[in-house]
C-alpha cells in the first residue's frame, strides 16, 4: 500500500460525512454484536485516522491501532488527544503487515478495514492477518465489493463509465478518494479465510442504497436513522447485500478442542 498519506485529508472529510458515517455505523454495529461483552483486546490493522479504533475504545475495549502511513497515524493521535477519557484504552503504532506478530498476549479480534482495496492481491494479506488470529479470535475484513463495481457509476447516470465496467466484469474502478482501487468477492475472501483454518461467519454488504450519494448528502437525524436501519436490514440479505459498495466479512478461528 503506497501513497495513502496523500489522500488522508480527503478520507477524513469523507469519514465525517453522513455517507461515511453509514459505513462506520454499520461495521461498528456488527463488530459489537460479535465481540465479547467484557472488554476485549483488539488489533486494528490499517487504522487510518483512528475512526474505528476510537469507536471500539469508546465501547469499552482496549485497541491497538497500527498504520504504515505517518500522516494518518498522526491524525489518529490528534483525535485521541481530544478524547482523554480513551487514552488508557488506545495504543497507536506506526507499522505495516510485515512487522505484525502475535508475540505476547493474543488479541480477541483483528480488524483490517479499507486496506485490501489498495493491494494488488488479497491472498498474502489474508494469510498474514489469519496468522494473527489465535483460537477463538475474530477476523474482521472490510473490502471493496467486486460484485458491485459499476453500480455507483450507473446510479449517478455515468453510463459511459458504468457499461464497460459491467461488461468486462472489472475488478477495479475509481474509488471515493479519486484513486483506482481493487474489489474482492466476499465468497473468495471467505474461502481464503477457510484455507487458513478460520470459520467464516455470514458476510454483510455495506452502503447499498446510499453509496451513489456524494459527501454533501446531509440528512437530518431522523432521516439518517431511517437510512441506517434500511441499510442494516438489507445488509445481510441477498440480492441486496450483493450490491453494497463494500463487503464486511468475518471469520473466527475455532477454540482448541484439546485432549
Amino acid at each position: 500500500m503506497t501513497g495513502f498519506d496523500s489522500v488522508g485529508a480527503a478520507y477524513a472529510a469523507h469519514s465525517d460525512s453522513a455517507r461515511g458515517g453509514l459505513r462506520h455505523d454499520l461495521v461498528e454495529r456488527r463488530l459489537l454484536a460479535e465481540l465479547p461483552a467484557t472488554p476485549a483486546r483488539i488489533l486494528d490493522v490499517g487504522c487510518g485516522n483512528g475512526e474505528m479504533t476510537l469507536r471500539l475504545a469508546a465501547a469499552g475495549h482496549h485497541v491497538t491501532g497500527v498504520d504504515p502511513a505517518a500522516t494518518m497515524l498522526a491524525a489518529a493521535a490528534d483525535r485521541l488527544a481530544a478524547r482523554p477519557d480513551l487514552a488508557g484504552r488506545v495504543r497507536l503504532d506506526n507499522a505495516g503487515f510485515q512487522s505484525l506478530s502475535l508475540d505476547g498476549e493474543p488479541f480477541d479480534a483483528v480488524c483490517c478495514h479499507g486496506v485490501l482495496m489498495y493491494l494488488d492481491d488479497p491472498g498474502e494479506a489474508v494469510a498474514r492477518l489469519a496468522g494473527l488470529v489465535a483460537p477463538g479470535v475474530l477476523l474482521s475484513i472490510l473490502a471493496k465489493n467486486r460484485r458491485a463495481i459499476g453500480v455507483r457509476e450507473a446510479l449517478v447516470g455515468d453510463s459511459e463509465t458504468a457499461r464497460p465496467l459491467i461488461v468486462s466484469e472489472a475488478d477495479r474502478s475509481v474509488g471515493n478518494l479519486g484513486r483506482e482501487t481493487r474489489g474482492d468477492d466476499p465468497d473468495a475472501l471467505d474461502r481464503l479465510a477457510a484455507e487458513h483454518g478460520l470459520v467464516p461467519l455470514p458476510w454483510q454488504g455495506v452502503r447499498i442504497f446510499h453509496d451513489h450519494f456524494d459527501d454533501t448528502w446531509a440528512p437530518d437525524l431522523a432521516a439518517y436513522a431511517a437510512a441506517l436501519e434500511l441499510e442494516w436490514t438489507a445488509s445481510s440479505r441477498s440480492p441486496h447485500r450483493d450490491m453494497g459498495h463494500l463487503v464486511h466479512t468475518l471469520a473466527r478461528r475455532p477454540e482448541w478442542s484439546g485432549s
